[in-house]
């Protein structure tokens, strides 16, 4: 076990891969505990609400489900849960994952010679105190234009099916095309480091 984590535990409250590479590239060990939640079925206007109350939604629904498996263990070591949510913003509107390969094609299109924003909420509970701290993060990202062709690789290829928006900047086929990032990447791939550093801190 990483020297870091070494006086608490983690798990990490999400099946994404590049929160899982994030999370490991901070020194971390971890476990994985997924929300099954339906995440459409939480609606707010404006897009830092809303990804903070998937947060919240996704941080209640895991410790419902630990509460339902793990009650018999009291651990000595507190256990840091770390749930995140991340969504687009395009001309104002938010944009989740996209719903079929066409609207995934329209969503990167009109990235195309211009801009998008990643809104990404961080939510992090200590399991044995129940403090919870939660912030959100904005990164700005401007492109060049896109290639109709890179358009229809990366929809075929299906990986931008599974992200917000459709939104990959560190795919290599979509790299070359990014213009300016104000902010920084491992917030648009969904766990800022520097923010969940401070809440894992601020809960402890």
């Amino acid at each position: 076990m990483e020297p870091g984590t070494s006086q608490f535990k983690i798990i990490l409250g999400s099946s994404s891969i590049a929160r899982r590479k994030i999370l490991a590239e901070m020194g971390y060990d971890f476990m994985i505990v997924t929300a099954d939640i339906d995440e459409k079925s939480i609606r707010r206007e404006k897009p830092e609400d809303l990804v903070m109350a998937i947060a919240e939604a996704k941080v209640d629904a895991i410790v419902s489900k630990l509460q339902a498996t793990h009650n018999q263990e009291r651990d000595i070591k507190p256990t840091v849960l770390i749930a995140a949510d991340t969504v687009v913003v395009y001309e104002g509107k938010i944009r989740e994952k996209p719903s079929s390969k066409e609207e995934a094609q329209q969503f990167i299109k009109g990235y195309s010679g211009g801009h998008a924003a990643t809104v990404s909420s961080v939510l992090v509970m200590n399991l044995k105190t129940g403090l919870r701290k939660g912030e959100w993060d904005k990164v700005e990202i401007y492109f060049h234009d896109i290639p109709d062709q890179v358009v229809d690789n990366l929809v075929e290829e299906g990986l931008v099916l599974n992200v917000a928006g459709g939104l990959i900047i560190e795919h290599p086929l979509i790299l070359p095309y990014v213009k300016q990032v104000v902010g920084t990447t491992d917030s648009v791939m969904g766990l800022p480091k520097a923010l969940t550093e401070r809440l894992i801190v601020d809960v402890l």
